[in-house]
């Protein structure tokens, strides 16, 4: 059996290629070896992945985000060697090339990722070529459902927000007060996966012309730092994948379109993709 998977901060998707070519789908908790040691995610696959594997794993292909390092993979590589041990093939790779390879398949194009986080990346039709680098939750991703949340809750306690939609903000999270706030950000992990919680609040309610202007700015700073610096830009095909990207499609369309470039592939998950990568 191959497993395949596409892991973000929040939620990972699994899909399963038994012997027979037949093809079934999981889904688990999120990894991120930045806040996560190998024994916690072996424990965490052991407990909710493995007792829905129904053959020995001879090859797993890893996609995750905080996988941009060998030190970072080889957290995760040791993961999954302690549960699945007699896969012969374990291969770890960022979340990145994950997207390029299920957004691009094997065409030269620009794949970029706004979920939780963001990412893009310059993809040559096999490997990533060249990336301008993305910061983090703290210093960047522009665009993603964790700065889309951050700027939210920061223009709501700063008092930023117009009367109607502070009052339907109050209604929806009444509890939302600074200190609850500073210590999710600042003492309690995954402050990312904890500011995405409130970007839907902007999706409902994006017919606001406040709402609407902060997601299209968080855009238009995302087109701006990174996909404006890659050369050729405007000849290149680009595509995305992620949540933010799939449900805010007509607004991202829209700065895009602003910018003069054209996007091309717009996925909720690469998943799909990365298994007819692996299948050809």
């Amino acid at each position: 059996m191959i497993l395949i998977a596409d892991s973000g901060s929040t939620k990972t998707d699994w899909r399963m290629i038994a012997s027979t070519g037949e093809i079934s789908q999981a889904r688990t908790v999120g990894f991120n070896p930045y806040f996560q040691d190998t024994d916690s995610i072996a424990t965490e696959l052991a407990k909710s992945l493995k007792p829905l594997v129904s053959e020995l794993v001879t090859e797993v292909y890893y996609y995750g985000t905080g996988c941009g390092t060998e030190s970072s993979c080889a957290i995760v590589r040791q993961a999954i060697q302690q549960v699945f041990s007699e896969a012969t093939t374990v291969s770890v790779a960022s979340d990145l090339l994950g997207a390029a390879r299920a957004l691009c398949g094997h065409e030269v194009g620009i794949a970029c990722i706004l979920g939780t986080g963001s990412n893009s990346c310059y993809y040559d039709g096999e490997q990533i070529s060249y990336q301008i680098p993305n910061l983090g939750f703290w210093l960047g991703d522009e665009g993603s459902g964790g700065n889309l949340g951050k700027t939210l809750v920061t223009n709501y306690l700063l008092k930023d927000l117009a009367p109607d939609l502070e009052a339907k903000f109050e209604k929806r999270f009444p509890n939302t007060t600074r200190d609850l706030v500073l210590e999710n950000a600042y003492k309690k992990p995954f402050p990312n996966r904890y500011f995405a919680s409130f970007s839907k609040f902007l999706f409902d309610n994006r017919s606001h012309p406040q709402a609407y202007r902060l997601v299209y700015d968080s855009f238009d700073l995302f087109f701006q730092k990174y996909i404006c610096k890659y050369p050729d830009y405007k000849q290149l095909k680009i595509h995305f994948t992620g949540s933010v990207a799939f449900y805010y499609s007509d607004i991202l369309r829209q700065v895009a379109n602003d910018k003069g470039v054209t996007v091309k592939n717009i996925m909720e998950t690469p998943i799909a993709g990365l298994t007819l990568y692996h299948q050809a």
